[in-house]
Parts: structure tokens; sequence; C-alpha cells
């Protein structure tokens, strides 16, 4: 018995050594390449098809919050790295006779109306990077006049309302903190006394209220955003963190969804006061872009939790743009662009009779009003 154990030991041994020499010898069968990317491609379309579950479900129904055990778990998933090397991957260039089934897999699995890009011809676009960032023809996106404030993105609405104590919902029910949001910010109405909150404390009048709206962009939407209104950001905050996806089921999941996640924030003025536009990072897409800001760098493999880096615009010369008072955009004009999918959150400042013209969970596009006075 012992000798045929022997031999059955020695025939696995060899059969192991083959199946080495079969998968690493160069001068041998070369190995399945296209494994990984069908993996990866794979495993995203399945997870994506959940997500569209989740996102599914009625409001009166939302799935319970996750512990904090659940979220330290998910937030210990390298979903940085993740998206470092989802990134590094965009910049493949692809071989011409690929472009076109890749890219036709993707505008079939979300959706993708490539009627309104400007370059329609899939071999334009040397690789997914490309792709994703494609632009659209300059007519397809009007911008309605009637409306003091327009979507800054193609998406979802997620959710939108007056921010009460100092909470925003991220979706109905599911709030996170205004002032983690953000971060500190100098008090701007005068009659604010010490004990006032932190919303009181941003409002440049006590006639004003505070209002937000949270958009959801897919994966298949247009990647870019654009300004909202006419305005001047006077400061970016960014803040590293994590990059949990934002998909409307994880957001009824995890509290303070928004305040995890790696974000860029632009704050500063418009004729109603306080506003600010926020870019919100996610999983694969933790390269966010400012136009006018060179020196804004993303998902970078070290960072301290908590923290935030500031850069102001007032008088900064370096800045394209910049003025005295900050950087002034233009209602409509392009402001930055995602890697992929995510989340655009607006706060601003405005008259309490300022009214959305929305409904919860509707698709808008860029240059669409969201409200009016």
């Amino acid at each position: 018995m012992a000798a045929a154990f022997r031999r059955v030991w020695s025939s696995g041994r060899v059969f192991s050594q083959s199946c080495r020499r079969i998968s690493t010898g160069r001068g041998l069968l070369p190995g399945p390449r296209p494994l990984p990317f069908l993996l990866v491609t794979g495993g995203g379309y399945l997870g994506y098809k959940q997500y569209q579950k989740w996102g599914q479900q009625e409001d009166g129904a939302p799935p319970p919050v996750a512990t904090p055990t659940q979220v330290a778990l998910y937030r210990s998933f390298p979903t940085r790295l993740l998206s470092r090397a989802w990134g590094r991957l965009n910049g493949v260039e692809l071989p011409t006779w690929l472009r076109k089934p890749i890219y036709s897999l993707y505008i079939w699995t979300f959706g993708v109306n490539m009627q309104e890009a400007a370059v329609e011809d899939l071999h334009h676009y040397r690789n997914l990077g490309e792709f994703f960032r494609r632009r659209l023809k300059p007519a397809v996106r009007p911008l309605c006049a009637a409306s003091c404030l327009t979507s800054p993105a193609d998406g979802r609405i997620l959710h939108f309302g007056r921010v009460k104590n100092s909470e925003v919902e991220q979706v109905k029910g599911v709030t996170y903190s205004l002032e983690n949001f953000l971060g500190p910010q100098k008090r701007r109405c005068k009659d604010s006394s010490s004990s006032s909150s932190f919303r009181d404390d941003i409002l440049s009048s006590p006639d004003s209220d505070l209002f937000h709206v949270v958009i959801y962009l897919a994966p298949g939407d247009y990647h870019c955003f654009h300004s909202p209104t006419d305005w001047r950001v006077e400061l970016r905050r960014h803040f590293p963190g994590s990059l949990m996806s934002v998909n409307p089921g994880v957001a009824r999941w995890i509290k303070e969804l928004f305040c995890l996640n790696e974000r860029v924030v632009l704050t500063g003025q418009w004729q109603q006061g306080f506003f600010s536009l926020t870019a919100v990072g996610a999983t694969n897409v933790g390269s966010i872009r400012i136009y006018f800001d060179q020196e804004l760098q993303t998902n970078t493999p070290r960072y301290s939790k908590g923290s935030f880096h500031d850069r102001s615009y007032i008088a900064d010369q370096t800045v394209k743009f910049a003025g005295e008072g900050g950087v002034t955009l233009q209602k409509g004009e392009a402001v930055g662009e995602f890697n992929l999918g995510s989340t655009i959150v607006l706060l601003f400042e405005a008259p309490k009779d300022f009214s959305f013209n929305l409904q919860p969970g509707q698709r808008i596009r860029v240059g669409e009003g969201l409200g009016s006075l």
C-alpha cells in the first residue's frame, strides 16, 4: 500500500510540474491572456446587474442600513487599488479590430446612445478611457433659459429638497452630516449666534434656506459635468477616502456614504448666496478631473484618513480663468469629468420660495431645469 501511495504521489507531482511548465514555459503554449479581462468584465457586468436589482427596490421597503462592522468590511476591500488598476486598463490602446466589439458590448450592456456622440465611429476611440469620456454634439444638450438652475450632469435624481437640522438625505430615509460632507466653513450670516447650527452658519441671510439635489450617473451616462448656473468658485476641497459604490441600492444601505467616499467639493457664491458642487468618487471612479485645476490628484496610493486638502482660487494667478474673487463659471460651461459613472451633489442657498421641478427617480440631462424662484 505504501508503494502504491508513493506511485500516486509521484505521478501527481509530475502532473503538477507539467502543468506549471505549460502555463509558465515561454517555449510552450502561451497563457490564456484574455481570461483575466473576461473575468473582470464578466464580474463587473454581474455586479452591475445586482446593483440594478437593489436600485429597483421600492422606496417603501428599503434594505436595512448596514452595521458599522459591515461598513468596515466593505471599506477593507482594496477598491482604491482596483480603481487605479482599472484606470491603467482604460489607458491601454486597443487594436483597431477589437475596438468595435468591446465598445459595442458596453453600449448594449449600459444602453449608451451613440447617436448623441460627437464622433459616432467606434474605431476613433483608441482606448476605453477615451470612449467613456466621449464628447457630445453641441445641439443635443440645450440649456433651459427659464430655470435659474440646470442639471450639471446626465443621470437620475436620487433625492432633492431642503436641508433640515444640518442633515442631508442621500436617499429617502438615509442621511449624512452636512458638516462632515463639506468640512469646516466660514460663518457667513452676521446675525448668527454662537449656538447656531452649521447650516445656519453658511447662509448669508436669515431669510434664505439651504437646498440640495443628488444626481447619480450610471456607467452608460455622459461622464462630464457642467456648471449648473452662473457662479464663482472660491475654494476647492479634496477629501481622500474610500471608493465604495454609489449605486442607489448601496446609498440606501450605507449611512453617510458620501462622507466616507473620496470627493472634490467646489464652494463659492451665486446670485442667491452660498453654492457648492461636489463630485463624489466611487468604485472604478477614483479619477475626478477638474478642467481648470491641473494640480488636483485623486486616488493617490497613500492618504491620511479624515484629512482634506484645500486650494483657494481667490487671486490665484496659476489657475486658468481665476480672478480676484475666484474662478468664474458660466451656466452650462464644462467643469470636469469622471472616469466612469458616479454622483454629483449640489448644495445651494436660495430664497425660501424656491421650488424644484423634479420627481424622485426621474431621468435628467445636462441643461434641463432643476427649479425656479
